[in-house]
């Protein structure tokens, strides 16, 4: 059994060995207290609370990490690339203050408006707004630049080397407004992208503007409270006047799977709403219909297997995202921006489908009160392309950490 910071009434019974009437009862008589989970509107139940049941103490349990920290003060946060705010919810959960965001597309930026009118939505290309009215009066920048090559001048890439490209916008605004921190993120492979050439690119010209980059990391999404196997490359710079040390959030121990997104349980306190979604035309969902769950286009009878996939069929690689159908018991495979594209199918597990656009968001961990504007593929293209939710929370607690400490340290001064 593993523990965390918070368990929901079946989970709470579970552990404690009671009947969910039981701790009901416990509720009403004061004994234990609920409270309303902002986020998944759970009443839940914080640990602490279970040391009055002897069961709890005398149990061998394995310790959740615990990521969370509460906001010392009120800090304010820009959002470059925000699309449709699946970082900048995650960053409002963990009680940062989105003063502006700025988004190009047209669909997204009405999906942020309808969701949080009180939100300063700047709507189109980032290279026609100017942010030096924000100067010291921001406390972090983040954004997800798209990944693109530099043109080289020098060994040592300095900003205006990188003119032209959206990464020079990011560390544009970050100059214009010198927050203590800024956060940027991206694929994974950025690593690897011109050989590594464009991630110390981005390192030089942030320290030519006078931040220092924390390691990097990438962020597997499913060890964060996501069922979805996403992973984001974090890019952290620190403002080079502030010596101190960004931690990373921890891993958490559980896993959660695509039953947990889209069914009644840990994550969300009722099964998936219904809403539109792509279909299959009828050539592919005869051969879909042959895919057990978790399985993939190697299932398949070997004469369907070569006529789908055609001059495929005879190169290497094991192209395991092809006629996929996704199993209950785990996590979703990487979401794209359409959810039919034949070399990343992702197949409902009992249904040949697609997912539905409610069933896309519940797992990239959007509530469900978060409604998407645009067409149906405006809309699956907006959550494909977001930050899933509880990721950017955990990093959010993470920026609430090191700023706690950054303004601690500057009244001692």
């Amino acid at each position: 059994m593993v523990t965390k910071d918070y368990y929901t009434l079946a989970e709470a019974a579970e552990l404690l060995g009671k009947s969910k009437e039981t701790l009901r009862r416990y509720d009403r008589e004061g004994k234990l207290s609920a409270v309303r989970d902002p986020l998944s509107n759970y009443r839940v139940y914080k640990k602490e609370q279970f040391s009055i049941f002897s069961e709890f103490l005398s149990k061998n349990i394995i310790l959740e990490p615990v990521n969370y920290a509460e906001p010392e003060n009120e800090y304010k946060v820009i959002e470059l690339f925000a699309g449709a705010g699946g970082l900048a919810i995650g960053m409002e959960t963990a009680g940062l203050k989105c003063i502006a965001l700025n988004e190009i597309d047209k669909w997204a930026c009405e999906t942020l408006r309808k969701n949080r009118p009180h939100w300063n939505v700047l709507e189109g290309d980032i290279r026609n707004f100017e942010f030096s009215s924000y100067q010291n009066k921001v406390d972090v920048v983040t954004g997800g630049f798209p990944c693109q090559a530099f043109s080289y001048a020098g060994k040592k890439l300095g900003l205006n080397d990188a003119r032209g490209t959206l990464f020079y916008e990011f560390a544009r605004v970050v100059n214009e407004v010198k927050p203590p921190i800024c956060i940027g993120e991206n694929v994974r492979g950025l690593l690897s992208h011109e050989n590594g050439k464009t991630l110390q690119g981005m390192i030089s010209i942030l320290d030519e503007i006078g931040y220092n980059v924390a390691p990097i990391q990438v962020l597997k999404a499913v060890n964060y409270k996501v069922p979805q196997k996403r992973e984001r490359l974090i890019l952290v710079g620190i403002r080079k006047d502030i010596d101190l040390k960004f931690e990373y959030p921890k891993p958490y121990n559980k896993t959660y799977n695509l039953s947990d997104a889209l069914k009644e349980g840990n994550l969300y306190n009722c099964d998936v709403p219904k809403s539109e979604g792509s279909k299959y035309p009828k050539s592919k969902k005869d051969i879909l219909d042959l895919v057990p769950p978790k399985g993939y286009w190697r299932d398949l009878p070997i004469e369907i297997q070569k006529e789908f996939m055609g001059q495929s069929f005879y190169l290497g690689g094991g192209k395991t995202g092809m006629a996929r159908r996704i199993g209950w018991d785990e996590p979703c495979l990487t979401l794209t921006c359409s959810p039919a594209q034949k070399q990343t199918e992702r197949c409902h597990p009992d249904e040949t489908r697609p997912f539905t656009v409610r069933e896309y968001a519940r797992i990239q961990t959007f509530p469900d009160s978060w409604k998407f504007e645009g067409s149906v593929s405006q809309q699956y293209k907006q959550i494909g392309n977001a930050v899933p939710v509880n990721l950017g929370r955990e990093v959010g607690y993470s920026i609430v950490k090191f700023l706690n400490q950054y303004y601690s340290l500057v009244k001692l001064k």
